[in-house]
């Protein structure tokens, strides 16, 4: 392997285990964010997984533990937070605590899994802080029309809502800065090639391939 002969000529730097990276990945609501992150995860599953959450909510009868989320009690929750153990936390519309908990994403990592993390952009600076080495990727609708007419499209929420969505996507553009990528989701497959463009050109960089000494 190339790799292998190259380390032989400086013998400060040794080539690393392969480690899985954190990718996040956050946008607008009605960007199309859940449809991505699908389709990334049927392209490579013995590869990539999903970031799994911790909730203080009842499982429903289709969900299982530590596939769909891993279901706490608001004590255990709170022991989590206290001790550290939470990338992200936050308490969602339905009044329940939802999390990313550290060991499962650091336990993926090292063994080579890709993790993908889908969540706002709020969660997503609560991570930034504490995982430095993720891949941050902002999801833009082509135009804001589009992203008002993709919220119109599903059908779930009254005029309300929508424009609370459209004034909270706006006010989400002002942290784009805090992330590495950038991606227009004009097309769905589009979309999907280029975080995988991303994530393969991630593995193959210098800081992730060699450590010194």
């Amino acid at each position: 392997m190339y790799l292998d002969r190259l380390g032989k000529y400086n013998e400060n730097w040794k080539l690393k285990k392969r480690e899985g990276i954190l990718i996040v990945v956050s946008g607008p609501s009605g960007v199309g964010k859940g449809t991505i992150v699908s389709e990334l995860i049927k392209m490579a599953p013995e590869l990539l997984v999903k970031s799994v959450s911790v909730t203080t909510r009842k499982p429903r009868s289709i969900e299982s533990e530590g596939n769909d989320y891993f279901f706490k009690s608001i004590e255990d929750f709170s022991e989590l937070i206290e001790k550290d153990m939470l990338l992200e936390y936050a308490c969602i519309f339905d009044g329940k605590l939802y999390g990313t908990p550290r060991k499962y994403v650091a336990e993926q990592v090292a063994n080579g899994k890709d993790v993908i993390l889908e969540i706002d952009v709020q969660g997503a600076l609560q991570v930034k802080r504490k995982w430095k080495n993720g891949i941050y990727i902002f999801i833009l609708p082509p135009t804001f029309q589009e992203l008002e007419r993709r919220l119109r499209d599903r059908k779930t929420e009254d005029e309300e809502a929508i424009h609370n969505r459209l004034a909270v996507a706006n006010r989400e553009l002002e942290n784009i800065s805090e992330y590495d990528y950038v991606i227009v989701n004009d097309q769905i497959s589009d979309s999907v090639e280029y975080i995988k463009s991303i994530i393969i050109a991630e593995h193959c960089s210098i800081k992730r391939s060699f450590k010194e000494g």
